[in-house]
This record gives C-alpha cells, structure tokens and sequence, in this order.
C-alpha cells in the first residue's frame, strides 16, 4: 500500500554562498538607475529592513537568515528520513537552463537517471564562493529513476495529462537549480553528497511569461519596458490538478513517495511594484494564512496575474504540492514561513504526512 509524506522548502540560491554576498542581489538592484532615489534611500524603507540592512549592507545578518532556513531545512531532512521514500517528487521551476527558445513546457518529467552535477556554478557565476568552501568544480551525484519517472509520464497522459517529458538535459546549460539546490540543501551537511534518495523531478513553467523575457532571471527596468512577454505559465488551479494527479497515480502503487515543493515565494527581483528591492511580504502572508487553515477552495481562486503582480512565480511548485496533499487528504504537520526585506525572498517550509 502507498503512503506519502509531503515536503515545501526552499532552493534559495544564495544560501550556498557565504554570507559575505546573501544580500547581493539587493546591493545589484539599487545600482539600477532608473529605480527612483528615493526608493533606494534606505531612510524611506520599513523599520524592519533598515534594521537588517544594517550599517554593512545586510553582512551581519545574514547569518541570522541562514540559521533560521537551516533550521527548517534540517527538520524537512529529519521528516525525510523517518519516512524512507522510495522515490522523492519534486517540482521546481526552470529558470532559462533546461528550456528555452525551442520549447517551453507548461509542465515537464525529467526521466534521468544518475546524473554527475557541478554543484556551485550558479554560485560561480555570482562571484561568490560556497559556503562549504569547497573547489568550485566540485559535483554531486543526483540520484534519479528513468523508468518510474517514464511510467509517471505515461501514467499522467492516460489520466487526460498531456505531460512532457524528456531524457537528456540540455547540453552546456545549467542542470535546474530548483532541482540540483534540493538535492543540496536537504543534505546540507554534506553539501549534498549524501542525499541516498532518487528523485523524480518535474519542471513547472512559473516564470511563464517572463521566461523568455527576462531569459528566467535578472531585469533592469530600462529593459522591462521594452520588453515582449511570454504566453503565461500554467495557473494555481491547474498546478493543483496536475498535482492531484500525480497523487492519484502513485496511490494506485506499492511506493513509499515524498513530495516536495521546491521554492521561495514573492521574490524582490520579480516584484516589478515594489522597484524589485523586497519581496511583497504581504501577499505572501495571505497565502500562508490560507495554507494553514488548508483552505484549498480560497488558494485555487488565486490568479496567474495576482502571482506575478506579487513576484510569486515559483509558488506555483506549492500550488502542485497542494494539489497533491489535498487529494491524498494528508494533514498539515508543521509549517513556518522566514520573511525577510533584505535577502530577496520569503521562505515557506511545511511538512504533511499521517
């Protein structure tokens, strides 16, 4: 007989970076010239992210943050395994690595089987180092499952689920960071060389149209207003039928499955109405409030625009979680939400099992 745990945690990229660079993106957006003075004047910003911001640019306080994400990361790792999946589901959002001009999938399986990954190219890329100081070419083994991860695939399509899928990542492109920061920092201890479980990942467009756009990531607003969006992603509605889905396929299994939701909520980047310099903390704590009180008929009426007018493009990973936690009827067991002004994203964490 199948049973289910359910997992949200975060794949926050700069957790991987010392705390030196924890708020670089912030210290990037307000070189932004067209970013009014006055917003960027730290004397106009809420108490709370003055107060975080500090007298060094975010440094001291970073470490607080990472503290607080390690402390939710390393209860998901002890849920983990106490539970001993034999498959580990995670939806994460593919920022311009997998997918681009050729094709964008609204949903995606990715049927891999043990891949050799670089670990900190994302990292690499920002100039940071890691946090466990280790070489930079250093990789870690994602364990995979191309043939359950095919058999899901099929599974969805008999179900009325047009699902992709695909057997090759693509060539010189970043493995998805959602998926490979997963893997990372569920086993943070060991910088995500340890993690014994396969995982099945499947990618969610939820930059959707600005996944081409902004090519998944960075804009400056002199871009923004030139730029041509992208059809939209799939909506919260339809992330939790999909989600549902993919429960019911594994409830008619023998399997010991994990779901997880892997991403931050609004992200200060993405939140083009607060000038991309903090998150839309409010939006996120309606939402959380919905999720505690398991309110999925309010959070299904959530809309596409409603998510990207708030930054929120990678809740839509919760969304399926929430589908699938909904089908399986399995009970919130613990939850907490790490928001912040300063380190560009709240952190939701939550646990769901019998």
């Amino acid at each position: 007989m199948s049973q289910f745990l359910g997992i949200g945690m975060t794949h926050y990229p700069l957790l991987a970076g010392t705390d030196e660079h924890m708020a670089g993106l912030l210290r990037w957006t307000l070189t932004d010239p067209d970013i009014p003075e006055a917003e960027k004047d730290p004397a106009n910003w809420p108490d709370a992210m003055r107060e975080e911001w500090g007298d060094d640019q975010g440094r001291s306080s970073a470490a607080g943050h990472r503290a607080k994400l390690l402390e939710g990361l390393r209860k998901c790792r002890a849920a983990l395994d106490e539970f001993q999946p034999d498959v580990v589901v995670v939806w994460g959002d593919d920022q311009y690595e997998n997918f681009r001009e050729e094709v964008v999938p609204p949903f995606c399986v990715l049927a891999y089987d043990d891949l050799q990954v670089p670990a900190f190219e994302v990292m690499n890329e920002r100039g940071s180092p890691n946090a466990w100081g280790l070489p930079d070419d250093f990789e870690i083994t994602l364990h995979g499952d191309a043939r359950q991860a095919k058999a899901l695939a099929d599974g969805l399509i008999h179900q009325g689920v047009d699902m992709a899928y695909s057997y090759r990542k693509r060539a010189g492109a970043h493995f998805p960071h959602a998926i490979l920061n997963t893997q990372l920092f569920l086993d943070y201890d060991h910088a995500g060389a340890e993690l014994p479980y396969k995982l099945l990942p499947i990618t969610v467009n939820c930059y959707g149209q600005h996944a081409i756009a902004r090519k998944g990531g960075l804009a400056r607003f002199a871009d923004i207003e030139t730029e041509t969006l992208d059809p939209s992603g799939p909506t919260p509605a339809r992330c939790m039928q999909v989600g549902a889905a993919i429960a019911r396929y594994f409830r008619d299994t023998d399997l010991k499955v994990a779901f997880v939701a892997s991403s931050s909520w609004s992200h200060a980047f993405l939140a083009d109405a607060l000038w991309h310099i903090r998150p839309d903390t409010a939006a996120d704590e309606r939402l959380y409030e919905l999720l505690v009180e398991e309110n999925y008929d309010e959070l299904a009426k959530t809309t596409s625009r409603q998510v990207v007018e708030a930054g929120q493009h990678e809740i839509l990973n919760w969304f399926c979680l929430l589908g699938a936690v909904r089908e399986l009827k399995l009970p919130r067991q613990w939850s907490t939400i790490v928001t912040t002004d300063v380190f560009n994203s709240n952190k939701p964490f939550a646990l769901y099992g019998e």
